[in-house]
C-alpha cells in the first residue's frame, strides 16, 4: 500500500525485536482498528515508559525510584549477583532462595561488536565489593563464548579482592532427555554433578 502513515508505523515495529515485516503489519492493522482513547493510551504508556523509568544508582537494574527495591531492601546477604541485562534480574527473581543483591552489566565482552570491559558496567561493580563488603559474586552471563569471556575477566578483577567468584552450575535442563542432550551440556553436568 501507498499509505506513507501506514509503511512509517510498520517499519517502526519492525526496529522491534524478533518482529518480521509480516508481524510488524498485523501489529499496525491491529492499532488502526483500535479507538483512538486505546491508541492513545498504548502511546501514552511507552512515553511514560521511556521517561520514567532509569537505572538504579547502585545496581544499574531498572527503576522509576532512585535506588530499586532490591538494593533497598535491608538484611541481604553479602552475594552480589551479576547479570548482563535488566531483564535477567527478572529471571534471577524467580529463585525465592536468593537474598543477595544484583549488579547488571548492559552488555558483555564481545569484541566482535567492539565491546570491551570498559564498555559495560564493570568499574562500579568493583565500588560496591569494597563498599559494600562482598563475600562472594555469582557471575550469572549467558554460558555462551560472550559470557564465559566476561565472567572469566571478572573472576580475574575480583580474586585478588579475596572474593569468592562463582557461577551457576550449568547442565542437563529439568524434564529433557540424554538422548537429545549435547556433548558440552553433559560434560557440564558432569562436572557440576553433587552427591546426593
Amino acid at each position: 500500500m501507498q499509505i506513507d502513515a501506514l509503511n512509517r508505523l510498520i517499519n517502526e515495529f519492525t526496529k522491534l525485536p524478533a518482529v518480521g515485516k509480516k508481524t510488524a503489519e498485523r501489529y499496525a492493522y491491529f492499532l488502526l482498528s483500535c479507538t483512538e482513547d486505546e491508541v492513545h493510551n498504548f502511546a501514552t504508556s511507552m512515553i511514560d515508559a521511556k521517561t520514567k523509568i532509569h537505572y538504579c544508582k547502585i545496581c544499574a537494574n531498572f527503576t522509576d525510584k532512585e535506588i530499586c527495591e532490591v538494593c533497598a531492601r535491608q538484611n541481604k546477604e553479602p552475594i552480589i549477583c551479576v547479570v548482563k541485562e535488566p531483564k535477567d534480574v527478572e529471571s534471577m527473581q524467580k529463585v525465592r532462595d536468593f537474598n543477595g543483591s544484583y549488579h547488571v552489566l548492559h552488555g558483555v565482552i564481545n569484541p566482535l561488536e567492539g565491546k570491551g570491559p570498559n564498555d559495560i558496567n564493570i568499574r562500579s561493580l568493583l565500588t560496591r565489593i569494597s563498599t559494600e563488603q562482598i563475600k562472594e559474586v555469582i557471575v550469572a552471563t549467558n554460558p555462551d563464548v560472550e559470557g564465559e569471556a566476561t565472567a572469566i575477566y571478572i573472576a580475574n578483577l575480583l580474586k585478588p579482592l579475596g572474593v569468592k567468584v562463582t557461577r551457576p552450575a550449568q547442565g542437563v535442563a529439568m524434564g529433557s532427555e540424554l538422548e537429545y542432550t549435547d556433548a558440552v551440556t553433559l560434560q557440564k553436568a558432569l562436572t557440576a554433578r553433587r552427591e546426593i
